[in-house]
């Protein structure tokens, strides 16, 4: 990284919410009306350059009302704030209460279950995002057999494995290696 890349970083500083930046561009736009220098701007401001300039070019076409932010990126989303917390509480309650053979969630069963509720259908994969926003993350279920017995296996692990590992009593270990002059 070259000195004026780190520079630059350290200018940047953390990232910051919508509100914060756009009061940043406002306090650009006075600066601008009192004719302060793009570059001192920019040190005052803690921010990039280009930045400052692509803001003047902004300010000049529309003013302070053309810095204001212009809301949130993307797609205004199908499923309410309300909406989705009513399929939390379906999730919570279990797969089973919505009428599925065991309590797995799967994308495809919330996926049905959002639209049972909304009305909405989501493609799996974008259910993906809707859980993450709910703070849900991929649970695995732990795979047993149905026929485990937990004393047998324990029982192995103290008497029988200790003896498998430690080999056959009196044998000489053997090697892979042509080099090693047990192999030959």
């Amino acid at each position: 990284m070259s000195a004026k890349q780190s520079s630059r970083r350290e200018r940047q500083g953390p990232p910051r919410d919508r509100e914060t930046q756009e009061q940043t561009r406002l306090r650009a736009a006075d600066l601008f009306a009192r004719q302060v220098p793009q570059a001192e701007i920019a040190r005052e401001l803690g921010v990039d350059r280009k930045n400052v300039s692509r803001w003047h070019r902004r300010w000049q076409q529309g003013g302070q009302d053309a810095l204001r932010s212009r809301g949130a990126p993307g797609r205004t989303p199908l499923v309410s704030p309300a909406q989705l917390a009513q399929v939390e509480q379906a999730l919570l309650a279990g797969a089973r209460a919505s009428g599925f053979d065991n309590n797995l969630w799967t994308l495809t069963r919330v996926a049905q279950v959002i639209e049972q509720h909304t009305g909405i259908a989501h493609h799996p994969g974008h259910v993906w995002r809707l859980l993450r926003q709910l703070g849900w993350s991929v649970q695995r279920p732990a795979r047993r057999a149905a026929e485990r017995d937990d004393a047998a296996v324990e029982r192995w692990v103290k008497q029988d494995w200790p003896r498998i590992k430690k080999g056959p009593s009196g044998a000489r270990q053997s090697s892979s290696s042509g080099t090693s002059p047990g192999s030959r």
